[in-house]
């Protein structure tokens, strides 16, 4: 029984950290599509989340069954970061 409590606990964590990438996907998207000041805001506390939940899977279960979230996580931080550099080379009034 012990061991099905453990494999129920890992699959609920790395379900945690996979949505939380997910929403962070959809944050970055959304910040992307509309780069309000707002957006940006909200994409980028999506990704301290997701950094959190993604870190804290990957301690628990000693990075087994995250490197998806990771992955995704990854590509999602590069996104952003991109975002950012386009913005910083614009002039507020341009968006």
């Amino acid at each position: 029984m012990k061991h099905d409590h453990s494999s129920l606990q890992s699959q609920t964590t790395v379900a945690q950290a996979s949505n939380s990438v997910k929403k962070l996907h959809h944050a970055v998207t959304q910040a992307m599509s509309h780069p309000t000041p707002e957006m940006l805001e909200q994409a980028n506390k999506r990704l301290m989340r997701a950094e959190n939940a993604v870190a804290v899977a990957s301690q628990q279960l000693d990075y087994r069954g995250t490197e998806f979230a990771e992955e995704i996580l990854s590509e999602e931080k590069e996104r952003l970061a991109t975002l950012h550099a386009s913005l910083a080379s614009k002039k507020p009034d341009d968006y």
